[in-house]
């Protein structure tokens, strides 16, 4: 894996499921639910509680993680990792060990993944339209899209492809032009 990647305790957990899941040739599930699994994560306040909760102890954290995954419906090697990582009480480490194996999933398939913020969901044109600009832009290497939303941005996008920044956000813009301000006054 990718010196990235594998970066502390999240890299060597991804390292070990992407191992297994490659062994059981279940890298296409596993990789939809870890995906599934971080858009609940970034959805849910909850579920986000749960996860970085260190007064809640293991045992209760895994049953609970555990009960989320059955009601959306992940099983198999995803479920048996997820509650491995919680047991183990890395259960705040779950959503870094999941964008750590689909960056290693995207980097042995040849894809290069752009994270991408926005104030409000992308509808699947919007994504689709955003994936083939960057397509072109980055020389035709298919682009996997991480959509994350963030209101605080207020509009606009930021585009993060490896160590390149995009900020469009109606955010930046307004810190922007209150530095050019403060430099009139």
């Amino acid at each position: 894996m990718s010196t990235s990647a594998t970066s502390g305790v999240a890299g060597r957990y991804a390292s070990a499921l992407f191992e297994l899941a490659d062994n059981a040739k279940s890298l296409d599930q596993v990789a939809q639910d870890l995906t599934s699994f971080r858009k609940m994560a970034n959805e849910s306040h909850e579920l986000s509680r749960l996860l970085a909760s260190p007064v809640i102890g293991r045992d209760l954290q895994s049953k609970a993680l555990l009960a989320v995954l059955d009601a959306a419906d992940i099983k198999g090697l995803t479920r048996s990792f997820v509650g491995t990582v919680a047991a183990n009480g890395r259960a705040r480490e779950l959503i870094a060990m999941a964008t750590a194996f689909l960056a290693e999933l995207a980097s042995r398939r040849g894809e290069t993944t752009a994270s991408v913020t926005s104030a409000v969901p992308l509808s699947p044109q919007q994504l689709q339209q955003l994936s083939d600009s960057l397509r072109s832009v980055l020389g035709g290497a298919k682009v996997s899209i991480d959509a994350r939303v963030e209101p605080e941005i207020l509009g606009g996008l930021v585009v993060k492809v490896g160590s390149r920044l995009f900020d469009s956000s109606i955010r930046s813009k307004l810190q922007r032009l209150q530095l050019a301000m403060k430099g009139v006054a």
